[in-house]
């Protein structure tokens, strides 16, 4: 499947959007309720891996992972290995928490790993371009922009429910590209 601009330019319409963009009201969004059910497979965010290593996932996100099966993106591969770089070796954590973050990465399936396709990267540029643009954000959060953009829309070309607590991006996203099945959660 390749990239075509033209068709992404007329679904997303960016030359006609200038509305600075609100986060909607918690109401209106889908959060993890009690009483989890089977459901659509979910596209992991990045935060999901680190709040479950961190203990900060509550239990009803707990049982939806143990519920439903989980897809993961190769841009939260990259996100979540950065880590591996970034984080001072000299640091008395660093080599815990990279340990664990080894391990959680050691457990996530081949077949369920995969990257973005050549048409998610065309429309994600785009799409990302207007978060940042009528999302109010500020220079240096482009690369966080393009990364939401990419899952959020990974997310809708597998078929996944797209599980974050990243509950304002993918909230603006989902305005900006309806259609898509984003489930929210607050940390624990």
């Amino acid at each position: 499947m390749g990239f075509e601009l033209e068709r992404t330019l007329r679904r997303l319409k960016p030359q006609r959007r200038v509305t600075p963009l609100a986060r909607r009201p918690d109401a209106e969004l889908p959060f993890v309720a009690d009483g989890v059910r089977p459901g659509p497979p979910l596209l992991l965010d990045t935060a999901i891996y680190i709040d479950v290593l961190q203990g900060r996932s509550p239990p009803e996100v707990d049982e939806l992972l143990r519920l439903r099966a989980c897809q993961h993106s190769a841009v939260c591969l990259a996100e979540l290995t950065h880590a591996f770089g970034r984080l001072d070796p000299r640091h008395p954590s660093t080599a815990a928490a990279l340990e664990a973050l080894a391990a959680t990465l050691g457990d996530i399936p081949a077949h369920r790993l995969a990257p973005p396709d050549i048409a998610t990267w065309g429309e994600g540029g785009v799409l990302a371009g207007l978060l940042f643009r009528l999302g109010g954000y500020q220079r240096g959060q482009e690369r966080a922009c393009l990364n939401d953009a990419l899952i959020f829309l990974q997310a809708q070309r597998l078929g996944c429910a797209l599980l974050s607590a990243n509950v304002r991006d993918f909230d603006l996203l989902d305005q900006l590209r309806p259609g898509g099945r984003v489930l929210f959660y607050r940390r624990a």
